[in-house]
């Protein structure tokens, strides 16, 4: 080692929301000594877990239409931590918010759906309630404002539905400094260029020197897929990056997260409606959803590294051929580029917005500049398809690459959880379970 190497048992890459919980997590519920986590920008959370570039919803999978009860009983009991760890460390108002959400069914054939969804989903959903045309004039009257098609409803009132991420992460990172028994250092500017192994330790190389790890974490979004290509591992793994945007409303129109049933073709959220926390409350629809040639929303990458995480052959262009040769598919990524048509895009987007609050016009919205974030879909190669959810490539060798799509972050205490499960059995160190049930699970 040289004068600018030091050694750290856990180091991880990405100091955004999925980065920050597995070291809140380390250093309070395991034995581990020394932590070190390295973020390229000056800041902690400044991309993906930023407000600004995400819909600040803690997804518990009730409103999700596009998940199946499987898959959201899943979501429910990692995301159920995060409004516990809220809850009990006292950031109710402050990072977490009560505000009401709701799936909206426009039409026959949609309350039909949400009808049907409601009684499988009720029995492990006790706050889950049915609000038809009478309640939701009450609550929110603007969706019935020249309303044609029939109405109905499914929500909850009293939950923690909304979260600030950026500060969430800097809350994990608080309190996990405040651990007397773990050393986390926070290492801001500092970009990781190459992870090596040298002896029975881990060599990161960044811009400010070389550190050594026993075990490494990687959470940096599509660059954990860039980091884990350059080492020789998940090659069986290429990107599609989806670019999402935003447009804000002039004025606050809705006092509720409100979501649109989702179209089971699609692999990306369909339009919602939400109060957003960073502009007074003033309601902003979206996110569109645009593949686009970046990893980063407002920052350039090299060609080289785009081109190694498209990772083109037959089996990636097959992928994009299904999906081109499907018509609800296809339109709705021709629909989605006009979107983002400077000047126009808001022509298109509102007939979005008008299946939310039919009576708003053009005049109504406007573009959400510098919102929006990147959400990097996974392409197995394999399996020639998709993988809409989390993906994890884990050699069993001290070292993950975490790649974490929506709902990454309103899972991260339960992905960080199960990152210390292995980090704690590799190293050979404690993980205090009890205190685990007590804190998170309860």
């Amino acid at each position: 080692m040289n004068d600018n190497s030091y050694y750290t048992q856990v180091a991880i890459i990405g100091a955004g929301v999925s980065g920050s919980a597995l070291a809140f997590v380390l250093s309070r519920y395991t034995d581990i000594e020394s932590i070190s986590i390295f973020e390229k920008y000056d800041s902690i959370a400044s991309l993906n877990s930023n407000p600004k570039a995400n819909s600040q919803t803690l997804h518990t999978g009730d409103i999700e239409t596009n998940y199946s009860l499987e898959k959201a009983l899943r979501v429910k009991e990692t995301s159920s931590m995060v409004a516990n760890y809220i809850r009990d460390f006292g950031y109710v108002g402050e990072v977490g918010f009560n505000i009401p959400k709701m799936v909206l069914a426009v039409g026959e054939r949609e309350i039909a759906e949400l009808r049907d969804r409601y009684s499988r989903f009720k029995p492990h959903y006790k706050s889950l309630e049915l609000w038809d045309e009478d309640v939701l004039k009450e609550i929110e009257p603007n969706l019935l404002l020249d309303r044609v098609e029939p109405l109905l409803a499914m929500g909850t009132r009293e939950e923690i539905t909304t979260i600030n991420y950026k500060k969430l992460s800097r809350s994990f990172l608080d309190n996990a400094q405040k651990e007397a028994d773990t050393s986390l250092d926070i290492h801001l500017n500092t970009e990781v260029s190459k992870i090596d192994k040298k002896w029975n330790k881990y060599r990161i190389h960044t811009n400010s020197g070389e550190f050594m790890a026993k075990f490494v974490v990687v959470d940096a979004g599509a660059h954990s897929l860039l980091l884990a290509h350059k080492m020789g591992y998940g090659e069986d793994y290429a990107m599609l990056p989806i670019g999402g945007s935003f447009f804000f409303a002039n004025k606050k129109y809705l006092s509720s997260k409100v979501y649109t049933i989702q179209n089971p073709k699609l692999p990306f959220a369909a339009i919602h409606a939400d109060p957003d926390l960073t502009a007074n409350w003033r309601t902003r629809f979206g996110p569109t959803a645009c593949a686009t040639l970046r990893l980063e929303r407002y920052h350039n990458m090299e060609i080289r590294n785009l081109f190694n995480l498209l990772n083109i052959d037959m089996s990636v262009l097959s992928v994009y051929k299904e999906l081109m040769s499907d018509d609800d598919i296809r339109a709705y990524i021709l629909r989605n580029f006009a979107h983002e048509l400077p000047a126009f895009g808001r022509d298109f987007f509102i007939k979005e917005v008008k299946k939310v609050i039919p009576s708003l016009s053009v005049k109504d919205i406007e573009y959400a500049d510098r919102y929006g974030g990147m959400r990097p879909q996974i392409i197995d190669k394999k399996t020639k398809s998709l993988l809409l959810g989390e993906a994890k490539i884990n050699i069993e060798e001290g070292i993950i690459f975490n790649m974490t799509p929506s709902p990454g972050a309103s899972s991260c205490l339960g992905n960080a959880l199960s990152d210390a499960k292995i980090i704690s059995k590799f190293l050979g160190v404690n993980i205090f379970k009890d205190k685990i049930k007590k804190e998170l699970l309860s």
